[in-house]
């Protein structure tokens, strides 16, 4: 499970790396989105920042369900998978962080369970849209860089805005997690 050999690669640590980098382009972006009233800010910014990403760092993952969803399949290695998750929750703090200093009063910051639904209501959407999230990112990993970005960018924006109204649309436990940290608000954090 543990290879020395792994560990000592420079293309190892250049993917940890590009995982703490991804994550925190890619939650910085969606929270300073979110201090807009509504869906469509966060989501499109999203959606944006994931298809950017893809083109431009050759498809980090950037959020822990997916790193997962590798894992299950056997596509990541246990040692890669659990430095990835690692490295993707300190990009999502470190965002967090910065952008809990540069928002009015955590605004936007934590995703919530909305009053339109329960709990189980909220975490039924935000099992959907994953879901969709996991199948376009293993159907873009087949194709080339702008289809893939086109893809993975278009699946973050259509999940977040049919979950969003239910669960905040999150999709992706790092970024829901970092502004937890920073915040210390855990209400129905279980969800997303």
């Amino acid at each position: 499970l543990l290879s020395p050999q792994e560990l000592r690669s420079g293309r190892f640590w250049q993917g940890v790396l590009a995982e703490v980098a991804a994550t925190l382009i890619f939650v910085g972006v969606v929270l300073g989105a979110s201090a807009a009233p509504g869906p469509l800010a966060p989501a499109l910014a999203g959606g944006l920042a994931a298809g950017g990403l893809v083109c431009s760092l050759g498809g980090p993952q950037a959020n822990p369900a997916l790193t997962l969803a590798l894992l299950c399949t056997r596509k990541l290695s246990a040692l890669r998978g659990a430095a990835g998750v690692l490295a993707q929750c300190a990009g999502a703090t470190l965002a967090s962080a910065a952008a809990r200093a540069a928002l009015p009063d955590d605004t936007g910051l934590v995703t919530r369970v909305s009053a339109v639904g329960t709990a189980g209501t909220a975490l039924a959407w935000e099992t959907f849209a994953t879901f969709q999230l996991a199948l376009a990112a293993f159907a873009a990993a087949e194709h080339a860089a702008p289809q893939a970005g086109l893809a993975l960018g278009s699946a973050v924006a259509a999940g977040a805005l049919a979950a969003g109204p239910f669960s905040g649309g999150s999709m992706n436990p790092a970024r829901s997690l970092g502004p937890a940290i920073v915040t210390g608000v855990w209400d129905d954090h279980w969800v997303s």
